[in-house]
């Protein structure tokens, strides 16, 4: 089997190396890729957002199978694109994708279906937006409608910076055509958890849950980022309490969809606020998380290649997902001044010297040159380490994350580090 992995991040890169791990895959290429993908595929230099381009190629070079790794193309409709070819993609089609491209769509559809999420609005005129802030208590939970990248998130103490966020979304566009509309939500309490489901539209196959640290510093905070760490799987998450989160949300997502007709095959991705009346939406993506990705792919013993098949083909019934007993805790090394302006072409040292039994180093923002890998992002890479306990993998991660080195490395160093001790 031929396959391509759209995308060049840290998530890709753990996609692109469960997939080598594969008997039936006999070749992968990426588009684009990163210097770590390098490794172990054929990169072609295609744009993400390019998807005439990548379906020309997925047809020129008789790929069996394409797995989509970013939201924007799946946003953008490249399986549309790719199912108009007859080609086999693994992801959502747009209407799909809208779970994540709007949360206001994702919101409505919690609320015909009966799945527990927070009460919202949505606005598009700024001074509704700020006369709807009269219903909510803070803190508020300012968003902006589309695909972000993960930033597009503002946790409100106060009136003031709730304001200010509405209007810089709808009035200054910081978050360009993604910020034209923005959604308001009640502020949930609880602890964050991420769980995650394979679907061919039908047939729902939970996988294990993770738990991520969006913040840019240590203790949650600064700004929100792409992500800067996570662990798997999350201890506090019980046999019990994944079967609710399994049929109240994940089931129930999926059914709902089919229903409404929208074709959903790929990753059913939930972020959740575990309140005191159970589990709650916050958001959905429509893919595979970043970097949640780097810490549960590589505890997955079941093959990957075989599971998103069956999605595809849409005969996921009779497969199960079988996990390794490890524990997983990736940290993300960033370039200084993520996810504000940073600088890149820095060479990174220490690769070699960071590779041990157990740790696995997932390129996201590198590129090769002259011989050296060089920063070419924010984020750049992900240390990702396994262990008996989330302790022992904490302190494999961090002992490799000491060891690579390159002017203005970033890096949180408390991911996991509750949970780790017993608290969520």
């Amino acid at each position: 089997m031929r396959v391509l992995v759209v995308g060049g991040g840290g998530r890709e890169h753990a996609l692109c190396r469960a997939l080598a791990n594969s008997p039936a895959v006999d070749r992968i290429y990426a588009a684009p890729g990163n210097a770590g993908i390098a490794e172990i595929a054929t990169l072609e230099h295609l744009s993400v957002g390019d998807i005439p381009g990548i379906a020309e190629f997925a047809e020129r070079e008789s790929i069996d199978l394409t797995v989509v790794g970013p939201e924007m193309p799946l946003v953008a409709g490249l399986v549309d694109e790719m199912l108009d070819r007859g080609l086999a993609v693994f992801g959502p089609t747009r209407d799909g994708a809208m779970i994540e491209g709007s949360k206001a769509w994702a919101h409505e559809l919690c609320a015909r279906h009966g799945i527990p999420s927070a009460a919202f609005g949505q606005f598009t005129d700024p001074k509704e937006a700020v006369a709807f802030l009269d219903r909510l208590s803070p803190p508020y939970v300012v968003k902006a409608d589309g695909v972000a990248a993960g930033k597009g998130v503002t946790i409100a103490e106060d009136r003031a910076t709730a304001e200010k966020a509405i209007t810089d979304s709808l009035v200054e566009r910081v978050f360009g055509d993604s910020g034209a509309r923005v959604v308001l939500e009640e502020f949930l309490e609880g602890t964050e958890v991420s769980a995650f489901a394979l679907t061919d539209g039908k047939t729902v196959l939970p996988l294990s849950t993770a738990q991520d640290s969006k913040r840019a510093f240590d203790g949650d905070r600064g700004p929100n980022t792409g992500g800067m760490g996570a662990y798997s799987p999350v201890p506090f998450v019980d046999e019990l309490l994944a079967e609710r989160i399994d049929e109240t949300i994940l089931r129930a997502t999926v059914a709902g969809m089919q229903r409404e007709g929208v074709r959903y095959r790929g990753v059913l991705y939930a972020g959740l606020m575990l309140t005191a009346d159970g589990p709650k939406v916050l958001e959905f993506n429509a893919r595979f998380g970043d970097p949640e990705t780097q810490v549960l792919v590589p505890r997955l013993e079941s093959n990957l290649g075989e599971l998103m098949l069956a999605c595809v083909e849409g005969n996921l019934a009779p497969y199960r997902a079988t996990w390794k007993p490890e524990a997983r805790v990736g940290v993300v090394l960033a370039s200084a001044g993520y996810p504000g302006p940073h600088e890149t072409g820095v060479a990174i040292e220490g690769l070699d010297e960071a590779r041990a039994e157990g740790v696995d180093l997932y390129h996201a923002g590198t590129v090769r040159r002259d011989g050296r890998v060089v920063t070419s992002g924010g984020r750049v890479l992900t240390v990702s380490a396994g262990g008996a306990t989330l302790g022992e993998a904490r302190e494999r991660a961090y002992a490799a994350v000491d060891r690579i080195r390159f002017e203005g490395k970033m890096a949180r160093r408390d991911i996991a580090e509750r949970a780790s001790k017993g608290a969520g």
